[in-house]
């Protein structure tokens, strides 16, 4: 199957795109004179103690853990929490009051907090169906944003949103968190620097047990949740609890399974050190091999990606605990002269004849860190759209062979 054959399948998402664009022009009214933003940067004398607003879009797990990283770094006011459950208020305030900063607002609607003129950029941190269009309605309304990986659901997405951030002058920071990451970066210039000899291979990987969901009836929608608002533009159907909170991204209408989840991650790591971005061949095989329950994406899968004189591999094993390189995650780059594997725990060179080594480094709260001094500076963040839509498209490329059950070509 082509390329353009899968990038044909998303007219529906692009078409919803489109409406929300045009329902976001009343949000963009009135936006050209936003507090607080000048010529698409903030004002150095503006707003009280010239702090920078931030609202937070979903606040379960991963968005509460980045407003409360935000709440941390001086100058940041975290103004204002979104999300569909109400239910998901109370520990988010408290963990940000924890942080030292003022009680923020609420609100359930997130367009609310796109027309707020004390927010000059947002945090998106909701399941991956709606990352596409909610980044192109708060660049429409002049905020900068952080999106959480993957930066997008689908591959018809990537175009639109750079033409929407470009044109909008936005700072989007993609939530690939290695890129900030010292040992990361310094494991990466070594790869690069030639002392591995040529680096023609890398592999990825997730090795780890996670529990079976088992199987959910449809019940009626819990009584503080905006149903209807989470699915947006996912297709309708009942709520069945196992599609909801976290375990949404097990499902295709709302996620890409663990290769989106940690495997964007991963690859991303993979494809920075060996300089590729699109591949010319994709093949996968995998399945449910473990797991009897309502999850539709694989437990156990392996993806080949094929760039002429390189190469990727991506294993996973969501039933295992013995990992690869003896690690549960990681990535290892393989030279003439040695072998390089790194996790979020730090790297080491094997088979090199001398021991070359680094320890773990912060990757959050510097991601963060950078996230918001571009804002100030307008500066490319260091995990900007372009390195977000490349490891998204491997992860989207990845599902798209696995599911078509034949190797997909590119660019031929």
């Amino acid at each position: 199957m082509k390329f353009d054959e899968f990038k044909r399948r998303e007219v529906s998402r692009r078409q919803f795109l489109g409406r929300s664009a045009q329902q976001a022009a009343g949000v963009a009214v009135g936006v050209v004179g936003l507090a607080g933003v000048v010529s698409g940067s903030v004002r150095s004398q503006d707003s009280a103690n010239d702090r920078l607003g931030i609202g937070v879009i979903g606040v379960r797990n991963q968005g509460r853990l980045l407003a409360t990283g935000l709440a941390k770094i001086n100058g940041v006011e975290i103004r204002s929490l979104c999300d569909v459950d109400e239910s998901q208020f109370a520990p988010a305030i408290r963990e940000v009051i924890d942080a030292g900063q003022r009680t923020p607002t609420t609100v359930r609607d997130f367009r609310q907090m796109l027309d707020d003129p004390t927010i000059h950029a947002v945090v998106i941190a909701t399941p991956d169906h709606w990352h596409a269009s909610m980044t192109s309605l708060a660049c429409q309304a002049g905020k900068d944003v952080y999106l959480e990986s993957p930066c997008t659901h689908s591959l018809g997405e990537g175009d639109m949103l750079v033409d929407v951030a470009t044109r909008s002058h936005r700072i989007v920071q993609v939530g690939l968190q290695q890129r900030s990451g010292a040992h990361f970066q310094s494991a990466i210039q070594f790869v690069q620097s030639g002392k591995l000899g040529s680096v023609r291979m890398a592999k990825a990987w997730i090795v780890h047990r996670r529990k079976s969901i088992g199987h959910r009836d449809f019940v009626e929608v819990p009584q503080n949740v905006d149903y209807a608002a989470w699915l947006g533009p996912a297709p309708t159907r009942a709520f069945q609890p196992n599609r909801f909170h976290f375990n949404w991204r097990w499902f295709w209408d709302y996620g890409g399974g663990e290769l989106a989840h940690w495997g964007v991650h991963m690859l991303d790591v993979a494809q920075w050190g060996l300089q590729v971005s699109t591949p010319n061949r994709v093949s996968a095989v995998g399945g449910k091999y473990s797991f009897d329950d309502d999850q539709e994406t694989p437990d156990a899968l392996s993806v080949q990606y094929d760039f002429g004189q390189k190469s990727i591999l991506w294993e996973q094993r969501l039933w295992s605990s013995h990992g690869v390189e003896g690690r549960s995650s990681g990535v290892a780059f393989h030279g003439d002269n040695g072998t390089l594997v790194v996790d979020r725990g730090g790297w080491k060179v094997y088979d090199h004849g001398e021991v070359i080594a680094a320890d773990s480094s912060d990757l959050l709260s510097a991601h963060l860190g950078n996230f918001v001094d571009c804002i100030r500076t307008r500066k490319a963040p260091a995990a900007d759209l372009s390195v977000g839509l490349a490891s998204a498209s491997l992860c989207h490329l990845g599902n798209a062979a696995y599911r078509a059950g034949h190797e997909l070509r590119l660019n031929q």
